[in-house]
């Protein structure tokens, strides 16, 4: 019987073994391979470079190290590039509704040049925020050996003495606008935000993701910690590389590390470190890709057990980098581990999740990382809501404020464009519940999120507000805000029978989110606006409720 590495054994004898592959082997001779090269695991290298943004700009470079330790660990490597569609760039636009369904192509895109090749292992290397969730829910379809690599975290930058990043310029513009900041101070922010290569500085979404898949065991430890610009990151591509090649010879896939187990450590990982509410969105949707039972009210159950440990923007003081010099991902894990917050599980590294936690160096006098017992706030990064504006469900973002309640007029808008004018033109008052529907994955389309009307709040100094929307919410922002509405107003929602000045209710103790109206003799009526084309038009056809993590494929039966 011939061993699981053998290449008689290997998907990818398919295309390149015995007579009638003699032309494949032709292209494949072309295209650089020689005889020894087809007796060689063939390794997909996908890559989410692009110009377009310095979350991903570097990533041409560091597939290089990824290819050369594939090579060194006995393995071929193929390209491929996949899109990014860049948050911070399209953010307020309308490209802002492109961002969420690219998760979906990104993993699309991913399985079909995979399986269209018929490759033996798999290394994603992302950037960008959609371009994580997208590698680990194509891992997860194709139950392959493979791994992700993230490109890591940009630095900060510097203005005026102080460290800043992009949450900053978010900031400056409500500041702008509300006439404290002049045009020569919003451009010296603008210039100092983003001083290189890297994604989004804080807890923000790419970071959070990197953070829930090292946690998943689909990185390695340590890898997805290191910033973009690091000496370091080249040696982590190229242990990457060579990982990428050791899983496909042991026949180690995908979901064996996506699990329910490893799933919920992630989340717990997500809710102490003061992540991002997207991964309400993402882990559902990796996990619907593997077929495991896993459900917003799993996260909620996670955030409710792991209090914030982690003193990260948005809410916090520190940036991903201050993190990594502080200990990193596998000091957090050790302190999760250490008070029982998660279970043990296998990861890509070939350690265990506690053994490679048990490596964790702290940094003396780190502040970024406190423990359990002295946590930076009592409670989870988000909880998940219900009531008669959310029957299936929503998410408040509960990192950098410790208000459980709050009752207000609805103010009420049809985009996140109008909603925006209204900040901007003062129109929005201290005490307001701010409603923006017609939001949602297909109502969108897209689910676009909302950074640009919270952080115009806050640069204006607006902060007795509650914002609830059926669209999502940056990393980045933080206030009292619900997002992720369902059913959401484009498909009859309770959201869309909300009317101006009706009474709104959000308890965080009770999980309630509630208007004070009686919605039964209301009528629904949507906006009027162009339908959707193309991949738009795809996406609100086939897209599900943000409850089951808006993905466009038929879920799998759970096990």
């Amino acid at each position: 019987m011939s061993e699981p590495s053998s290449p008689a054994n290997r998907r990818s004898s398919v295309v390149t073994r015995g007579a009638n592959r003699a032309a494949a082997r032709s292209y494949l001779r072309a295209a650089g391979m020689g005889d020894g090269d087809f007796e060689r695991p063939m390794i997909a290298v996908v890559n989410t470079w692009s110009s377009v943004t310095p979350c991903n700009m570097h990533l041409g470079d560091l597939a290089e190290h990824v290819r050369r330790g594939v090579r060194e660990a006995g393995g071929f490597p193929v390209d491929f590039n996949t899109i990014v569609v860049t948050d911070g760039i399209s953010m307020g636009t309308p490209g802002m509704k492109a961002s969420l369904i690219s998760r979906e192509i990104i993993a699309d895109s991913i399985e079909l040049a995979v399986q269209g090749h018929q490759l033996d292992g798999v290394i994603c290397i992302v950037g960008c925020d959609k371009t994580i969730p997208a590698a680990a829910m194509a891992l997860a379809r194709m139950d392959l050996p493979g791994l992700a690599l993230y490109g890591g975290t940009i630095m900060a930058g510097v203005h005026a003495g102080k460290e800043i990043s992009i949450q900053e310029v978010f900031e400056a513009i409500g500041a702008h606008g509300a006439g404290a900041l002049d045009d020569a101070g919003l451009k010296a922010v603008e210039r100092a935000a983003c001083p290189g290569a890297g994604a989004c500085g804080g807890q923000f979404t790419a970071n959070t993701m990197a953070m829930a898949l090292t946690m998943m065991g689909l990185s390695p430890m340590g890898a997805n910690d290191v910033p973009a610009v690091h000496r370091d990151k080249p040696g982590e591509a190229e242990r990457c590389g060579r990982l990428a090649v050791e899983l496909t010879k042991q026949q180690r896939t995908a979901r064996q590390f996506i699990t329910r187990a490893s799933l919920m450590n992630a989340a717990v990982a997500v809710s102490a470190s003061g992540g991002s509410t997207n991964a309400v969105l993402h882990l559902p949707a990796i996990a619907a890709e593997a077929g495991v039972d896993f459900s917003i009210e799993d996260c909620h159950a996670a955030c409710a057990a792991a209090p914030v440990i982690c003193d990260l923007k948005p809410g916090g003081r520190f940036l991903a980098h201050h993190l990594f010099n502080a200990g990193g991902t596998r000091l957090l894990a050790k302190r999760m581990a250490d008070s029982g917050k998660i279970v043990d599980a296998p990861t890509v590294s070939g350690k265990k999740l506690f053994e490679e936690a048990a490596e964790a160096v702290e940094a003396p006098g780190q502040e970024v990382i406190t423990d359990f017992t002295r946590p930076v706030m009592a409670r989870g990064s988000y909880a998940v809501l219900y009531g008669n504006v959310a029957p299936e469900g929503s998410v408040i973002k509960l990192a950098g404020h410790e208000i459980e309640s709050f009752e207000g007029p609805a103010r009420v808008f049809d985009s996140e464009d109008a909603a925006f004018a209204a900040v901007q033109s003062g129109a929005i008052n201290e005490g307001d519940v701010i409603v923006i529907r017609y939001e949602g994955p297909k109502g969108g389309p897209g689910m676009r999120e909302m950074l640009q009307v919270t952080a115009a709040l806050k640069g204006r100094g607006v902060k007795d507000v509650a914002l609830i929307t059926d669209g999502r919410f940056s990393g980045a922002s933080y206030g009292f805000v619900v997002g992720h509405v369902a059913p959401e107003a484009s498909v009859g929602g309770p959201i869309a029978l909300i009317a101006e000045g009706d009474a709104i209710r959000i308890d965080v103790k009770a999980r309630v989110i509630e208007v004070r109206a009686d919605l039964s003799g209301r009528r629904f009526a949507p906006p009027s606006k162009p339908a959707p084309v193309g991949a738009f038009a795809k996406y609100a056809a086939l897209v599900s409720s943000a409850s089951k993590g808006a993905v466009t494929i038929p879920n799998h039966e759970a096990k």
